[in-house]
Order: structure tokens, then C-alpha cells, then sequence
């Protein structure tokens, strides 16, 4: 497909994206051929590399069918009905290593971005698909897809050892699908009885708002009026923060999130008040 994988589906995905997905599943791919074993374990993981790659390898499939216009029923969105559906999906797929794998991540990739296009010849590229998190259009999906691979990605690079694949760029691609899914993965809990007025600004790039209200979390494309708490974030920490992947006081400390505002100490809270999706 290339050219900038077509022009980025003829302008239906954000500027990017689409190169994006492919880098990063070259990147995974490649990441996985440097695995002398894929039993080792993925650190703060459950799961051995080689589970991890065939968790990878099944969602990018997946997903590839689900911007096919396929049903694929998979939890109801739920963290813990996302982790069943994991592990039923696992125990029936018995591929553990480093080849099949890396190969199956870039193939199912570019059979997502296919199945975009024809969505796009076919006049429909608006119509959303139900996603694992819910409905979404396929830009979003797409969004999601990058998303996964990052994160999933980064866990095998820390199990490697090696540099992570996550950049700037990518993490900016992620967005759409954050701010999208952000209100179905809220914490119901650590959000009763707080009000708050979030100002969000990634450093070198864009923003958006968080107002939560006594359990009630709406989301802004902009920064709110009178925010209680600005928080300027480097953008690859956030996304790393907002997968779980990194503790935000590490991130504090290493000056990566600088906060300020009529109510500051808000900062630390905020991460607490989604579950990662």
C-alpha cells in the first residue's frame, strides 16, 4: 500500500497514523527476532514474552476482522472481562514463538489498514465498528490499535532489554483514542464525590479538559475555564502513565509532569481516577 500508506487512507485516519501502525508493528516484529527464549518473563506481567506476543498477534487479528465490518464479541468492556476474554483466547492458541508471531503482528496490521480502505472504497468509512471498548469509528479504532501495540510493545522491549518503540509522534496518535475512551474507563469510585476542573496540556503539542463532577466525568477538546489544576505532561510519559506502565510520581520526580493551579495537589489524583484500558 504505501505511499505514507496511502496517503494516510486518503486522508480518513489522522496524518500518520496509518505509518504509525505500520512502523510499529515492524518494530515489534523485529523486537520479537532478537528473543533468544520467549519463555522469559514480561517484568509487572503475568505473562512469558511468547504469551505476550500471541496476546498481540490475537488482537491485531481481531481487530483487523472488526474494521472488516465482523462482530467479535470480546468482554463487555470490563477490565476484568478483558482479562478473561485474554486468557480464554491464549489457552486455545498454542503459538509461543518468536517467528509466527512477528510475522502474524505485521500481517494482521496491514490487514486493519486494508480492511480501513475498503471501508473507504466502499463509502462507508463513518459507520462505527464495536470495538472491544465499545463503538468507535474507524479513525478511533485505529487510534486503538496503535494504542494496544505500544503498549504491549513496550512490555516485550523491557523483557528484552532493549530501547522501546514509542516516541513523541506515536504517542500524539493516541489521543483520539484516549480522550475517546477515557469516560467508559473511569473509576467509579475514585471519582465519588470529587469535583474538579482538569486543564491537560501535552509539552510541545495539544490539550484537553477533564471536568468531573460528584462521579459524573465529562471530557473537553480544550483546556476548561478557571481549571484547579493545570498538569503540563511530556507526551510519551503520558501515555505510559495512562497505560499503567509508569508510576506518575517516578514521572514527577523525573520533572516529566509539572503541575500548578488553584488546587495542585489534584496532580497525583488524576491517574487514579481511570483504570487502564
Amino acid at each position: 500500500m504505501d505511499p505514507i500508506v496511502r496517503q494516510d487512507i486518503d486522508g480518513l485516519l489522522p496524518e500518520g497514523l496509518g505509518q504509525a501502525i505500520c512502523g510499529t508493528a515492524g518494530d515489534i516484529a523485529a523486537l520479537l527476532l532478537t528473543a533468544p527464549d520467549t519463555s522469559v518473563a514480561v517484568p509487572r506481567s503475568e505473562w512469558t514474552l511468547g504469551e505476550a506476543a500471541a496476546h498481540l498477534a490475537q488482537a491485531n487479528e481481531l481487530m483487523a476482522q472488526v474494521a472488516a465490518g465482523q462482530e467479535r464479541p470480546y468482554g463487555d468492556g470490563t477490565p476484568q472481562s478483558l482479562t478473561a476474554a485474554n486468557a480464554e483466547a491464549l489457552a486455545v492458541f498454542p503459538e509461543r514463538r518468536a517467528e509466527p508471531l512477528a510475522a502474524m503482528i505485521t500481517e494482521q496490521a496491514e490487514a486493519f489498514l486494508d480492511a480501513v480502505a475498503r471501508a473507504a472504497e466502499d463509502g462507508t468509512p463513518d459507520a462505527p465498528v464495536r470495538t472491544p471498548l465499545g463503538m468507535m469509528s474507524r479513525a478511533v479504532f485505529a487510534s486503538y490499535l496503535l494504542t494496544h501495540m505500544l503498549g504491549h510493545g513496550y512490555d516485550l522491549a523491557r523483557a528484552l532489554g532493549r530501547p522501546h518503540m514509542i516516541d513523541r509522534g506515536r504517542a500524539e496518535l493516541c489521543m483520539p483514542f484516549m480522550l475517546a475512551v477515557m469516560p467508559r474507563v473511569t473509576d467509579e469510585r475514585a471519582v465519588a464525590g470529587l469535583s474538579a476542573r482538569y486543564a491537560l496540556r501535552l509539552r510541545g503539542g495539544g490539550g484537553f479538559g477533564v471536568l468531573v463532577t460528584d462521579g459524573a466525568v465529562e471530557i473537553l477538546g480544550e483546556a476548561p475555564d478557571r481549571p484547579d489544576c493545570t498538569l503540563l505532561v511530556e507526551p510519551v510519559a503520558f501515555l505510559l502513565i495512562a497505560l499503567g506502565r509508569r508510576n506518575p510520581w517516578a514521572a514527577i520526580a523525573r520533572g516529566e509532569v509539572v503541575a500548578w493551579g488553584r488546587r495542585p495537589w489534584l496532580a497525583p489524583r488524576f491517574p487514579e481516577l481511570f483504570t487502564a484500558p
